[in-house]
């Protein structure tokens, strides 16, 4: 909690400066201003997050010479390499309800998604802790420009999946209108747990390194290139992955329209909705502290 208190200085000539005097208050106690400072903050971080998401955009194509191009390539090599690995019978990834090289372009690019708004959002603390540092501005609007920027990233990276579906003659259902729905729930997850992680990763730089192991055993245990299996140890493990219903779920309403597992989706989806909101009172309770340490 914080009180503004009048300084008269020396200068007569010079004007009246507030002086913030915080005190030893947690804001914890006070839940409901709390809640209604975060949603305030909220609203007003819509400009400064503007004008981060439009830097962030010029200087993730300064100095490059494909440009725009290395969207499209991870998702895409991805595709090429696991199609080539599927026909020549090294792999056997079973059966996919759409011509194969579709089907893991598009659960790549929404697994890639996912991913870069998990890392992003820790990122976000980051680049927020050396800024808070000087300035007084809404934390939130660093995590709202990251998450602009994913979106827009993965705009430009469903280009190449509607030339897939129409090259391979990939029909679409009208459930596709839908698949916002799941998707913005795959991201709210994503951005929940990275806001959990986030101070941790902004303290100790173990964190950011074990995380990258963690998503490689991740994308296993998540039915990305391959369909989810129904029987087996294997099937529990998959099953029981928060990202596999998001996730087969947005790929389903795209494609055939038949979601499989709907209880399991809600579940994931409620899921995603609490952790983003103890993610987001998390961050904020922990980004003085953050500031402090620096």
């Amino acid at each position: 909690m914080s009180e503004v208190k009048p300084h008269q200085p020396q200068d007569k000539h010079k004007k009246l400066m507030p002086v913030v005097v915080y005190e030893p208050d947690s804001r914890v106690r006070h839940p409901i201003r709390f809640l209604k400072e975060m949603w305030y903050d909220l609203l007003a971080s819509r400009e400064l997050a503007w004008q981060l998401f439009q830097r962030n955009i010029q200087a993730q194509y300064r100095q490059s010479i494909l440009g725009i191009l290395w969207i499209f390539i991870p998702p895409l090599v991805s595709a090429i390499g696991l199609t080539f690995l599927r026909q020549a019978k090294i792999l056997n990834l079973g059966e996919t309800p759409i011509p194969y090289p579709v089907f893991v372009a598009l659960s790549m690019t929404l697994w890639q998604t996912f991913i870069q708004t998990f890392k992003g959002t820790m990122g976000a603390a980051r680049t927020a802790k050396g800024m808070l540092m000087k300035l007084n501005v809404p934390p939130e609007a660093f995590v709202i420009s990251k998450l602009a920027q994913i979106l827009f990233n993965f705009l430009i990276q469903l280009i190449p999946i509607v030339f897939l579906f129409v090259w391979f003659k990939v029909g679409v259902s009208w459930t596709i209108i839908l698949a916002p729905v799941a998707f913005i729930h795959l991201l709210l997850f994503g951005t929940g747990v990275g806001l959990m992680l986030a101070p941790f990763a902004c303290l100790y730089g173990d964190v950011n390194r074990g995380i990258g192991f963690v998503t490689q055993i991740w994308i296993f245990v998540t039915p990305v290139i391959y369909p989810q299996p129904r029987s087996g140890i294997w099937a529990i493990l998959v099953a029981i992955n928060p990202v596999t219903p998001l996730l087969v779920t947005t790929r389903e309403l795209i494609t055939t329209g038949d979601i499989s597992n709907i209880s399991g989706f809600w579940l994931a989806s409620v899921a995603a909705l609490m952790t983003t909101l103890l993610g987001w009172i998390f961050y904020r309770l922990s980004l003085p502290f953050l500031v402090e340490r620096a």
